[in-house]
């Protein structure tokens, strides 16, 4: 059976380690570890996956999951490789956004509580609201010199242009929450992101400063798209796991849009597929990349995660019908309510059912009423049919003028697409 630490690292979610780490895995004791997170927003976003994932594959191997969400840490903020100094945020938010994570950690984690590895939610702020400003330095300040907090390369360039003490002491914050976990939980191992390391590690010595004891520490890797910028963002926003935030469809469509090569490494670390199954679809992808089956995968394993499994059908409907093969006969099969939900995302133009009964020719309903909002002229129009890229209920329009639309989706709808990204719907009211 494969361990923990060879699984992490054949996955390509293992990073740092502390040394030793493989054989603490291979002790067979059930290992208390914790990551953090602070609730600076009211979602996490894909960004935070991986650390998810790690967690969820953490207590998978029969281990127990700490979730340590920084009420705390959260009103300092992290400046581990940070440009500037972030904005305070009220503890009313913060509140606000540790209640939301907490809902959406259960759809990664196993709360259960006759579960002997249930996962655990904790928050700092239970332990520093307790701890004055002495006793704290007492406890934490005088094991851990400044000269070994500079040291650490997350914080060296901000030492250099400027950092306040408020932020520089979030280094030691994080550390004394390993060593309260370590005091009352047993927990032994710290995990998480790359430009955790250096805090991980001052955590690991102050817990040995004072108590004499080894613990653990790793971190996975920070990811970026294959153009090299951050992971997570689309098009300059965050892809959150909030549906409010960015709609199931869109959350579907990030992944489809993934490239191959950045499908190939998400696939093995966002989701929990068998390692012999993955190496399979590698197979299936390079004899039929057209097809991309590992964007298909990772849209249908994340989206049902994240989303519920009815949503992730409907994004795939969506999907389908906007950019997939979907013709004419595809949308007649489906539910109206699984359509209707396709409409909600498009552009809709209402025009009046007597407007319809009275002409029901393709220019009379559709150009008229498309040359007032989405072309700038009817010459922009013709031009459209004349490049074939102007359809009407999925069929290519090839002359406007002699089209009769015999046939309403529904019995209300009308499909105009343009080009192969813009679709709208024409209502008949």
């Amino acid at each position: 059976m494969q361990d923990l630490f060879d699984f992490l690292l054949k996955r390509g979610i293992l990073k740092d380690s502390t040394s030793n780490l493989k054989d603490f895995f291979n002790s067979g004791k059930m290992i208390n570890g914790y990551l953090g997170t602070d609730p600076t927003a009211s979602s996490l976003h894909v960004g935070h996956l991986a650390a998810l994932m790690l967690l969820k594959n953490f207590q998978n191997f029969g281990h127990k999951p700490f979730m340590l969400v920084g009420g705390a840490t959260g009103m300092i903020g992290d400046p581990s490789f940070k440009k500037a100094e972030r904005q305070f945020l009220s503890e009313d938010v913060l509140i606000y956004n540790q209640e939301c994570i907490k809902k959406q950690l259960e759809k990664f984690l196993d709360f259960s509580p006759n579960l002997k590895n249930k996962a655990e939610i904790v928050n700092n702020m239970d332990w520093y609201k307790n701890i004055g400003i002495i006793d704290f330095l007492r406890e934490a300040g005088k094991n851990i010199t400044v000269n070994y907090m500079e040291a650490k390369e997350s914080v060296k360039k901000r030492i250099v242009d400027g950092i306040s003490f408020t932020e520089f002491s979030y280094q030691l914050l994080q550390a004394y929450d390993f060593f309260y976990l370590n005091s009352k939980y047993d927990v032994e191992l710290q995990m998480g992101g790359a430009d955790q390391w250096g805090n991980i590690t001052t955590g690991i010595e102050l817990v040995r400063r004072k108590t004499g004891k080894t613990v653990h520490g790793l971190t996975i890797p920070l990811l970026t798209k294959a153009d090299g910028t951050k992971f997570g963002k689309s098009e300059g926003n965050n892809v959150w796991l909030d549906p409010n935030l960015t709609s199931p469809y869109d959350f579907y469509q990030f992944w489809i849009n993934s490239s191959d090569e950045e499908a190939k490494k998400l696939i093995s670390i966002f989701t929990t597929i068998p390692s012999d199954a993955i190496d399979n679809l590698f197979i299936l992808h390079e004899k039929n990349p057209e097809q991309r089956i590992l964007q298909n995968t990772l849209a249908r394993e994340l989206t049902t995660l994240v989303h519920g499994e009815d949503l992730y059908k409907k994004s795939k409907i969506t999907s389908d019908i906007l950019f997939g093969n979907a013709d004419l006969e595809y949308i007649k099969n489906l539910k109206e309510e699984d359509f209707v939900q396709v409409c909600e995302s498009l552009p809709m133009i209402e025009i009046s059912r007597e407007s319809f009964e009275k002409d029901k020719n393709a220019y009379s309903v559709v150009g008229e009423n498309l040359c007032e909002k989405v072309f700038s002229s009817k010459g922009e129009l013709k031009r459209s049919i004349k490049e074939n890229s102007f359809f009407v209920n999925k069929k290519k329009v090839c002359d406007i003028s002699g089209y009769e639309i015999d046939e309403l989706l529904f019995e209300k709808y009308i499909l105009v697409q343009r080009g192969s990204k813009k679709f709208y719907v024409i209502v008949i009211k």
